[in-house]
Parts: C-alpha cells; sequence; structure tokens
C-alpha cells in the first residue's frame, strides 16, 4: 500500500470528521514575491485544507481574466516555477502540515526537467501537482516520477470529459480529482447543481478518490451547495481578486481571511 502524505492524510481526516475540504487557490507572486508565505498562512489560519499554489505561466488558457492578470502581475514581479518551490520551502518552516499543491502548466516543468521537477518538488516540501494542459495520454512519465517520491498527482475532469476518458484519467490520478462545474474558464457563473452532482454520481463510479468541486465558487453559499455532493470546494477568482483589490499586506491578509473564514463556516454548518 502506498504511503499516505499531506493530502492523503488531509482527506482522510476530513472524511473521519464528516467535514468538507477548502481547497484555495493563490498565484505565487501576486501581490508581492515577499507576500506568497504570509497570505498562505493566513489561509490556513482562516480555515484552508489545502492550498494550491498557482506557477505563474504566460499563458494560462484555462483561466479566466481575473486569474490570467494574476499570471501577469506574478511575472512581472519576478515569478517562476523555482522561486514557487522557494516559497513553498520557506512555507514548511512554520507549516508541516498543510498540504501545498503546485498548479499550473507543462512548459515551466518541461523547461526544468521532469525528474528535476519532481525532485524538487519533494526536496521543497509539495505535496503534488496539477498541470492543467498535460493530458493523460503524455502523462505517465511525470506520473511515475511524483509517485516514486510519494507525491500525488492531482487531474482535472470536466462536464464534456467522456467516459473513455474519465476511466483512463482517474487510472492515473492521486490525491483528489479536481471537478470542473461548468464549460468555460475560472470565474465563470452559472452553476447548474444538478448537473454537478449527476457528473459527480456518474464520476464515483470510477474512483473512491476525494472529489472536488471548483469553476464559479465565489462564496460560502456556492461553496456548500457544490460540496453537498463531493468533498470539498476549490475556491480560487474571489481571492485572487481580493490580492488585487489590497492596498497592501495587511490589507490582504484581512480580505482573504474573511473570504475564507466565511467559507469555511458555510461549509461546516
Amino acid at each position: 500500500m502506498t504511503e499516505q502524505n499531506r493530502i492523503d492524510r488531509r482527506f482522510s481526516r476530513l472524511r473521519g470528521e464528516g467535514r468538507k475540504a477548502l481547497v484555495t487557490y493563490i498565484v505565487a507572486g501576486d501581490g508581492g514575491l515577499e507576500n506568497t508565505v504570509p497570505l498562505m498562512h493566513q489561509l490556513v489560519a482562516s480555515g484552508a485544507d489545502v492550498i494550491e499554489l498557482g506557477v505563474p505561466f504566460s499563458d494560462p488558457m484555462a483561466e479566466g481574466p481575473v486569474i490570467q492578470k494574476g499570471h501577469e502581475r506574478a511575472l512581472a514581479n519576478g515569478a517562476s516555477l523555482r522561486k514557487c518551490l522557494a516559497i513553498v520551502r520557506e512555507f514548511r518552516q512554520v507549516d508541516e502540515e498543510t498540504p501545498v499543491i503546485l498548479m499550473g502548466y507543462a512548459n515551466p516543468i518541461q523547461r526544468m526537467g521532469e525528474r528535476e521537477f519532481a525532485d524538487a518538488a519533494l526536496d521543497a516540501g509539495v505535496d503534488g501537482a496539477l498541470t492543467v494542459d498535460l493530458p493523460a495520454e503524455e502523462a505517465g512519465p511525470l506520473n511515475t516520477l511524483l509517485a516514486e517520491r510519494n507525491l500525488r498527482n492531482i487531474f482535472l475532469l470536466t462536464p464534456t470529459t467522456t467516459e473513455e476518458r474519465i476511466r483512463e484519467i482517474t487510472s492515473l490520478a492521486s490525491g483528489f480529482i479536481y471537478y470542473v462545474s461548468l464549460k468555460g474558464v475560472t470565474g465563470a457563473g452559472h452553476l447548474d447543481l444538478d448537473y454537478v452532482r449527476d457528473n459527480l454520481e456518474h464520476i464515483r463510479g470510477f474512483t473512491d478518490l476525494p472529489l472536488c468541486v471548483g469553476f464559479g465558487i465565489k462564496d460560502g453559499a456556492s461553496a456548500r451547495s457544490v460540496s453537498a455532493h463531493g468533498d470539498g470546494a476549490v475556491v480560487g477568482s474571489v481571492l485572487v481578486t481580493a490580492v488585487d483589490e489590497a492596498a497592501d499586506l495587511a490589507a490582504a491578509k484581512e480580505r482573504v481571511g474573511a473570504i475564507v473564514s466565511e467559507m469555511r463556516q458555510a461549509l461546516d454548518r
């Protein structure tokens, strides 16, 4: 049996407590490289269970305008994959328990080299990777490298994923499945909760992994609604907006903390 890592332990604990996971996303370097670690600690203090740390990329194709601009700001601040790893290493000096996933795109990993990336991720204290544009057909080598280091490879499933591809992706995935709740990019709206419920029930026929729902989660009510049929909610765009609109780190921490606390309370009700 594969040894559990932080992601597995966190979801196991939450399931045992009958609680839903709150997965929070911010872009590394957005709001300043020096401010990312304090913001990560604020997410945890406010109730986040898992942190997805966005790795800035020049062409983040799955993202809506809010997160695209967050990537642009972060790149302008000098963010890179190696600096993301340094951020996680600094975060681990204080927090040894909260799972951290690097969410990004294949190009930076391929430029670094998949083996070097896997080694560096393990060394920094990363728990898994979600590579948005890495198709299942090409994910095998990275999947193996991550698994050898007890790191998890998170995959996306969407409303348009065919049954054949659901079978293929769930055979590769570990940690949890990120279910995209609607057609479109991050930050979109128009959640159809019945459709989400039906798709999650279908996916459960293929995997025992936790299913977390993202895209279009804007507040506690929407987080609670989507997680009713899954194992957790993923929130990103509203947090990226809060960081962008804040005048300084103190304001960013206050706003991000308020959003996450409200979602945590809604999920726990």
